[in-house]
């Protein structure tokens, strides 16, 4: 009897040790079951087999994944940071969060290694350069050593001669064409520059080819301009070059990003290129308002004119009919159109931005000896 009971019990031992190790994989099978009940989310003909990791769409084939991706515009990446329920929260998700906080932080790492980040703004040679175009009266700006410009930049200063080497960018709009041009001196004058690129006979004939429509144009017909910066997008004003003076001349009381960009332009383009100029009155109910004290202010004037020619002749570059020297917002010095905008006697032109960086450049000329 004994022995007949052992077999049985041991059979029946093993049936249920074989029943609660397979528990986990029964839940398994009932999950990829539960999968595969579901069709195709793409096509909708076979069993679903895959899941996305995004927006849980089911799919059957890797063709299937591609083809949600492009219609859906998934981008079948795992949202980390999405909502979860505290009922739902599981060692996953826990594990999930922690892998996210040390991606997070080795991004932060790597971000301070960057040798873009790292890289200063301005250099001791920005600095000695901008000093020196700031005793000539030329505003020299530099952007950050990573942009495009600053690395074209070939700008360098003689001490022997006091004059810049300039690196310059001719833009010819009717042709479609640019050139770079290094190492030019500021003692040139616009027509020695241009002779070598627009000239019937001195010029370089690959370069002639490219300008045939300037070649052929009188030397009259063309003019050189250059965009006043400091200005807003919407706004956009250039300054007209003198082309028989010298490129310092030219220069001379203007804002400079890097280096000078001239623009060549013929006849019939001048129109295309407005000038910065005074800014006109805000409305007109207030020029309406002034045109009364306007006609008073022009009989005084007009009785004056008599006695203020004989000084007008005397003295160079005044106007005759206010007795004053004739200073246009163009050839005025930077800091007495400072001075004048401080104490609001002028007003800042329509359109144009008033940099607060100013302040900032007489220190930073006595201090760069120091700083470099």
């Amino acid at each position: 009897m004994c022995s007949g009971v052992g077999p049985t019990t041991d059979i029946m031992s093993t049936v249920e040790s074989q029943e609660g190790n397979s528990g986990p994989d029964e839940e398994l099978r009932g999950t990829k079951r539960k999968i595969s009940l579901s069709n195709c989310g793409v096509c909708g003909s076979q069993e679903a087999k895959y899941t996305c990791p995004a927006c849980l769409a089911h799919s059957c084939s890797l063709l299937c994944v591609k083809k949600h991706k492009e219609d859906s515009g998934c981008s079948g990446i795992r949202n980390k940071t999405a909502f979860l329920t505290l009922s739902h929260f599981d060692e996953m998700a826990l594990l999930s969060d922690y892998r996210f906080l040390e991606d997070t932080g080795r991004f932060a790492d790597g971000a301070t290694r960057d040798d873009l980040v790292r890289t200063p703004r301005t250099t001791c040679k920005a600095k000695r350069l901008a000093a020196n175009a700031r005793k000539m009266n030329i505003t020299l700006r530099f952007l950050p050593i990573t942009f495009t410009k600053s690395k074209e930049n070939s700008t360098f200063f003689l001490k022997n001669g006091k004059l810049f080497m300039w690196h310059l960018k001719l833009i010819f709009p009717q042709s479609s064409t640019e050139f770079s041009q290094r190492r030019v001196s500021d003692k040139q004058t616009l027509e020695q520059i241009l002779t070598t690129y627009i000239h019937p006979t001195e010029s370089d004939p690959v370069t002639r080819q490219k300008l045939k429509m300037y070649v052929h144009t009188p030397f009259d017909h063309v003019k050189v301009f250059m965009k006043a910066e400091g200005r807003k997008a919407n706004s956009v004003r250039y300054h007209e070059l003198d082309i028989h003076k010298s490129l310092r001349d030219n220069l001379s009381y203007k804002t400079l990003i890097e280096y000078p960009v001239l623009h060549v332009v013929l006849r019939d383009q001048w129109k295309d290129y407005p000038l910065k100029g005074p800014a006109e009155p805000a409305s007109a109910h207030s020029s309406f308002s002034t045109k009364n004290e306007g006609v008073d202010q022009k009989m005084k004037v007009v009785t004056q004119v008599s006695s203020s020619l004989q000084e007008a002749c005397t003295h160079e570059a005044t106007n005759i009919w206010t007795g004053t020297s004739e200073t246009s917002p163009e050839t005025e010095p930077p800091k007495e159109k400072k001075a004048k905008r401080e104490t609001g006697e002028e007003e800042p032109e329509e359109g144009e931005i008033v940099d607060s960086s100013d302040e900032g450049e007489e220190k930073e000329s006595a201090d760069e000896n120091t700083s470099c």
